[in-house]
């Protein structure tokens, strides 16, 4: 399945960026890049778009009022530095929400999402069996694929972190508080400055510390409370 892709956006470091990106994903195939919203829009009349990647502050006219013109829009994520259009970018049908400066993870969490949704339109299916999952660079060149349901916790390493699995263990660029940011609130918690864990894993609690795959992890004097309120509610449901 190959998807093609256009880049809307007047800045030429943010393009150089999404095609540097854009051409780590063998599924994308880019297919143009428009400095404004009206270029684009006679693009798209005359061309397949499956993926558009849209800024929002650019001249003539912005990404947001160009969205709202179109009837039959491509998978639309939007770029941008302000996060305050996050909402009336989503109530325009925008698929996701990047904020400058994007992150190589965060891209591939958005595109993997359109990916699973186009597979799940092609065979009549929706994105629900689709398992949440995440890309992590975990050497120069390579691009590692981790279901969200198989982290178990998440340890920093000072500019680094620990991605700890049943399987394996993942060790990539990244602060605890960046990469903790991204991962969805409902199950992954903050318990310590040095761990994120999956409640879901969390099979002991013990005093100030908590056990996942038969190892205990402490947790810090300021996330006690609210960490073991978490933890014990989750384990009683």
């Amino acid at each position: 399945m190959i998807l093609k892709v256009i880049v809307v956006d007047d800045e030429p470091l943010a393009v150089n960026v999404l095609k540097n990106y854009i051409e780590r994903v063998k599924e994308l195939q880019l297919e143009g890049t428009f400095s404004n919203a009206l270029d684009a829009s006679t693009f798209l009349r005359d061309n397949q778009v499956d993926i558009m990647f849209l800024d929002i502050n650019m001249p003539f006219l912005d990404g947001l009022e160009f969205l709202s013109t179109l009837h039959k829009k491509p998978f639309v994520i939007m770029t941008t530095a302000h996060e305050e259009h996050a909402l009336k970018s989503f109530e325009l049908e925008a698929i996701d929400y990047l904020v400058k400066p994007i992150s190589l993870p965060r891209f591939f969490k958005s595109v993997d999402r359109v990916i699973g949704l186009k597979r799940g339109l092609g065979n009549g299916s929706s994105d629900k069996d689709e398992k949440p999952s995440i890309f992590v660079k975990v050497d120069k060149k390579k691009l590692q694929k981790i279901y969200l349901e198989e982290i178990m916790v998440i340890e920093s390493l000072k500019d680094y972190i620990r991605i700890i699995t049943p399987t394996a263990k993942y060790i990539i660029h990244s602060t605890l508080s960046s990469f903790t940011d991204e991962l969805p609130g409902d199950n992954f918690l903050r318990i310590h400055r040095s761990y994120t864990i999956a409640v879901d894993k969390v099979s002991v609690v013990e005093g100030n510390s908590v056990e996942i795959g038969g190892i205990r992890y402490t947790i810090g004097r300021s996330y006690l409370s609210d960490a073991k309120s978490r933890i014990l509610n989750d384990l009683t449901d």
